[in-house]
């Protein structure tokens, strides 16, 4: 998957399209990931979370390539644009139906403990797969900046065909999906989502700080490929690479310090706090600073401390969750989290092309500072759930 991470903002400026139109096909992305969330939902959480991630990894094939068609042709934004919204209906299939997965494979095998340590583990082999995908990414985009996408496209492959046969459902009795009930499951999923996400005291802040959180994350992450090559003074596709194989490092050094911190701050939401704290500083800093190293550095220091906020975040919400509602509250989350992507990503883009890339960054840190007041609601109103 993130063989195309670090070299996907290069990739469309070379095939054309500028910084304002590279944000607006990943806000197409966004925006995609946003209005499919819900309805992919719904066949996670009914005809199965294998059947989910099977979509998921056939659409993710069919729109790679559909990528490089775009650049190769010189099908210009509106290509980008519509190939994005498809991107961002097969990763809807993704989100929430794994975690659920995971969650319901725990509690069906009687897990005893806490889930924090099992996302923490999970997301450390998420950094690592990222470090060896980027990096690989990185050499090979050296090259040219079409073959990772058509790698990506080759990789899906296998991974289908394990989903397929290797991994079954534990925890979870898929039922059929008629197209006749699609209205109705839709309705139950509304009905469910005020009940369990947008009703409820804790979970609607935690969901309301991901919009906070994701409306620089997707921002800073797409445009920092072209902002540091330019810091640095030189065009060499392989630093950007390297780059994004650290910030994997740094994720996974994030989710190394749940476990220590957790036995010093010991509410949850202390964690996500002290978390914003430091990415909007972090952030800020990057965006007026202009030493190249410094900037990178900076920049991994924000990727620890999302390192450290995902898995407690995950838990935090899981905890709160009924199983048979998971997935459908999860795509919630991310659905939210969605709408602060697509508004960033325009938001920030367009400051970007009129400003400067940096003064976006530093508005875009300051932003982050909106999810303290969220979290602080959300400890005023959990004094159970919220404590290690």
């Amino acid at each position: 998957m993130s063989l195309i991470w670090g070299i996907d903002t290069l990739f469309k400026l070379g095939a054309g399209l500028d910084i304002f139109h590279v944000m607006l096909t990943n806000a197409a992305f966004t925006a995609g990931s946003m209005v499919f969330e819900i309805p992919t939902g719904v066949v996670a959480d009914t005809v199965g979370r294998r059947v989910s991630l099977l979509l998921c990894l056939a659409t993710l094939f069919v729109t790679t390539l559909l990528y490089v068609a775009a650049a190769w042709r010189g099908w210009g934004f509106w290509a980008f644009a519509v190939i994005s919204v498809f991107l961002g209906l097969g990763y809807t299939f993704y989100t929430g139906a794994v975690d659920a997965w995971l969650v319901d494979a725990l509690k069906a095998t009687g897990h005893p403990g806490p889930l924090e340590p099992i996302f923490a583990r999970s997301q450390m082999v998420f950094g690592a797969a990222m470090l060896v995908g980027t990096i690989g990414g990185g050499l090979l985009g050296q090259i040219h900046l079409y073959i990772p996408y058509l790698v990506r496209a080759a990789v899906v492959l296998p991974l289908f065909l394990l989903a397929w046969f290797g991994m079954p459902e534990v925890g979870f009795t898929p039922r059929a999906l008629a197209l006749r009930r699609v209205p109705a499951e839709l309705r139950r999923v509304f009905v469910e989502g005020l009940d369990y996400g947008l009703h409820h005291p804790v979970v609607r802040p935690v969901m309301l700080a991901s919009l906070v959180s994701m409306s620089f994350m997707i921002f800073g992450f797409y445009s920092w490929q072209r902002y540091f090559l330019d810091l640095l003074g030189r065009d060499l596709v392989w630093v950007d690479g390297l780059i994004s194989s650290l910030l994997g490092l740094s994720l996974i050094a994030g989710n190394a310090l749940v476990g220590p911190l957790s036995r010093v701050i010991r509410t949850r939401t202390g964690i996500l706090m002290t978390s914003v704290t430091v990415e909007a500083a972090a952030v800020v800093a990057c965006g007026l600073l202009t030493n190249f190293y410094v900037v990178v550095a900076l920049y991994l220091v924000y990727g620890m401390a999302l390192g450290l906020a995902g898995p407690v975040k995950q838990a935090y919400l899981n905890d709160h969750i009924p199983s048979a509602q998971r997935a459908t509250i999860i795509s919630l989350d991310s659905m939210f989290a969605n709408v602060g992507g697509v508004a960033g990503q325009s938001g920030w883009g367009w400051l970007a092309r009129v400003r400067s890339i940096g003064a976006a960054w530093a508005w875009g840190g300051v932003a982050l500072l909106l999810g303290l007041p969220l979290y602080w609601l959300a400890r005023r109103r959990d004094r159970t759930l919220d404590r290690f």
